[in-house]
């Protein structure tokens, strides 16, 4: 493999249809020059080393920015701490240090909004200036739109905080997701509605509270090759019935005879989120919500038939 690169630099958190683009975009171009496809990305945004109070949380961990980059076709990726040392880096020196010291790059894609070093005072025509004297190609992208909408990623905190799943999912290029362990809940709904697999997500960024038709898949299976996979319907939030006091992500899963007895759930799961049904509401007993959670399930159970017969076209 050559050491010389096809360089790309960016945050990348979601690795949304921009992203995948772009990077499409450098693998193609690595592979016509006999050149490494690599990205350069930070460990944190910047902003939480800059303007702590304005740094944006983040949809993905670095782990998953990673391996949904290195699947696209990725060969090398640079993970660099975000320090106050790398904020202070001129331009220059940055280019110096990291672009060709460290990626060894000959050719560089970058957004036409790129800004980097201190103060962001390395426009993309500083860029080209730096490519000309190091000795490296620097390439702009345009940007990607989806069905009108400009592909960001923070079109898509956005979307998720407004619990718009769906056309987050459009910008994603698949349903957004989280991940984490199963932890305990107060048995509320194994005793009085529906049993329930509680996750503690890594994502800080989750959708608005309500409830949601989702997948639910098992993470660190005992047979990799048989990881197991459930149709789902999941609520987040307070739990307003029983007068929640903190939030909760609750995940039903709809063949539960998957899962019996219960002491065979999963340890670890990934939920993703795929059509919003309804928001939170508190209602006046156990018995009234299970009701309206039975009808919840209804509509899942429809949607996951109407995607049977329609998979092409019902998913984003």
């Amino acid at each position: 493999m050559s050491l010389d690169t096809v360089l790309t630099i960016g945050k990348f958190d979601g690795v949304h249809a921009g992203h995948a683009q772009l990077l499409r975009e450098v693998i193609e171009q690595a592979h016509e020059r006999g050149l490494a496809p690599a990205v350069l990305t930070f460990d944190r945004h910047p902003a939480c080393i800059v303007a702590p109070d304005k740094a944006p949380r983040p949809l993905m961990t670095v782990e998953e920015r990673c391996e949904k980059i290195r699947a696209l076709g990725v060969e090398r990726i640079f993970v660099l701490p975000f320090t106050q040392d790398i904020a202070s880096l001129t331009p220059e020196q940055f280019v110096e240090r990291y672009i060709r010291d460290e990626m060894q790059a000959k050719v560089v894609f970058v957004g036409h909004d790129f800004r980097f070093g201190h103060k962001q005072a390395g426009t993309p025509e500083v860029l080209r200036e730096l490519g000309a004297r190091y000795g490296f190609e620097v390439r702009f992208v345009e940007a990607v739109r989806r069905r009108g909408l400009l592909v960001s990623t923070s079109e898509i905190r956005h979307r998720m905080e407004a619990g718009d799943v769906s056309k987050a999912a459009r910008l994603l290029e698949r349903p957004y997701g989280i991940s984490g362990p199963v932890v305990a809940g107060q048995g509320i709904g194994r005793k009085q509605t529906v049993p329930t697999l509680n996750l503690d997500p890594s994502n800080e960024v989750l959708p608005r509270d309500g409830v949601y038709i989702t997948r639910t898949f098992e993470l660190d299976a005992l047979d990799p090759e048989k990881p197991r996979r459930w149709n789902s319907i999941t609520n987040i939030g307070l739990r307003p019935t029983f007068d929640g006091a903190s939030r909760t992500i609750e995940t039903f899963l709809l063949d539960t005879s998957l899962v019996k007895p219960w002491d065979t759930a999963p340890a670890r799961i990934r939920v993703e989120f795929l059509r919003r049904v309804r928001d939170e509401r508190k209602f006046d007993d156990a018995a009234a919500l299970k009701q309206q959670i039975l009808r919840d399930v209804g509509r899942a159970q429809a949607f996951f038939r109407r995607l049977a017969r329609w998979a092409p076209r019902s998913l984003p």
